[in-house]
């Protein structure tokens, strides 16, 4: 991202309250890091970020999803999880069922492909995201996640 200039750093000479500034120095290393992950996905594997993160769904309930759990776990439109699900259709990584219990709804679940490929990118992805966090100490990760977790209180809070 050489050359680009990020929010928090248009906004360093600005006075602004820490709290702000906080907020935009997490703000863009997410967006570095998304943009990182987005980029590599679809290089190596063709595949998009929202495809990857309902797979990876998937991946964790074997016995599958509704399309209105898949909406709510991924924080999205049920439009664009029915358009993602019918690529993936598409492409036999994933398939529909009539739910057990539920006769007005289908369950959508990872074919044996779709859990293949999807172990394939899972490997990949783990191993950029620990490249990208390997000049933080394991100690400072550890003091990060507690206190990102009490940030993550103070906003359910809020």
């Amino acid at each position: 991202m050489s050359g680009v200039i990020d929010r928090e750093t248009l906004m360093a000479e600005v006075a602004h309250k820490d709290e702000l500034r906080l907020w935009l120095r997490l703000l863009t290393c997410t967006t570095m890091i998304e943009t990182t992950i987005r980029s590599r996905l679809r290089e190596q594997f063709g595949v998009t970020l929202p495809r990857f993160d309902l797979m990876a769904q998937l991946q964790k309930i074997p016995a599958g999803l509704t399309l209105g759990e898949l909406s709510r776990r991924l924080m999205v439109t049920n439009g664009n999880v029915t358009g993602l699900v019918e690529r993936l259709v598409v492409a036999g990584e994933v398939e529909r069922a009539p739910h057990p219990t539920d006769g007005r709804a289908t369950t959508v679940r990872l074919t044996s492909a779709g859990r293949a490929s999807f172990a394939i990118m899972a490997r990949a992805h783990e191993g950029w995201v620990a490249a990208l966090f390997a000049d933080v100490p394991p100690a400072d990760r550890a003091v990060l996640m507690e206190v990102l977790g009490r940030l993550k209180r103070s906003v359910r809070a809020a």
